[in-house]
């Protein structure tokens, strides 16, 4: 008979087997084999590949997610929620500490506040009232769904959507609550403007903790 290949986890179970002292009490020969179990299971390749191919499927649904955030939609949230879920899921491998999900969700709260300033800020800067700020966030993510479908282009039809209908969504307001023509119109274009410079940001916020989550999956 040709030589028997030892496998690559044999050692660790060698170990485990040097480690874990047979007991003559029946009761301590039963947790042995439970703990001998454990480390098996643990330390079996099977186990660390299903661990990168899930890390695969959480990284793919993070892009999905950061896609969303064109769309005016909390995108960033969602990778806030999937890489937490996984972290408890899997929380006895380490993939991601504590300290990354805190630098993250301080990101996302970040990129809430520049999203804000930039949309309703930008309106409220241009003269708008409470009722063209609320016109410019609503109409950003009408307009995101529609230029999504009326300019094919990815990513830049959306972004195109969400400035146009957040300024038309402020104006309307605007023109609705008693203002004149050419201060409806100026803070329309402040709205689009502003929008403009707050999703942008937000979505450059979103590729750092996409970037991160990926990173912190993968390191050794």
């Amino acid at each position: 008979m040709g030589k028997q290949v030892a496998h690559p986890t044999d050692s660790i179970y060698a170990c485990a087997r040097r480690i874990i002292i047979p007991s003559p009490l029946h009761g301590l020969q039963a947790g042995n084999q439970i703990l001998f179990l454990l480390l098996h299971i643990r330390f079996s390749p099977y186990n660390y590949l299903m661990i990168y191919i899930w890390l695969i499927v959480l990284i793919g649904l993070n892009t999905c997610w950061l896609g969303l955030v064109v769309f005016a939609l909390p995108g960033n949230w969602l990778i806030i929620i999937s890489t937490a879920l996984f972290a408890w899921w899997r929380w006895d491998d380490g993939v991601f500490s504590i300290y990354v999900l805190i630098a993250i969700t301080l990101l996302a709260v970040l990129g809430e506040v520049v999203e804000f300033l930039g949309g309703a800020g930008g309106a409220k800067k241009a003269g708008a009232g409470w009722l063209g700020m609320f016109g410019a966030l609503g109409g950003a993510v009408t307009g995101a769904v529609a230029g999504t479908f009326l300019i094919p282009i990815p990513f830049l039809g959306t972004l195109i959507g969400a400035c146009v209908g957040g300024g038309l969504g402020a104006w309307g307001l605007e023109i609705m609550g008693g203002k004149k023509m050419d201060e409806s119109v100026r803070s329309g274009v402040g709205a689009g403007v502003g929008i403009l410079f707050g999703t942008t940001a937000k979505f450059a916020i979103g590729v750092i903790i996409w970037f991160i989550v990926a990173v912190a999956a993968f390191w050794p």
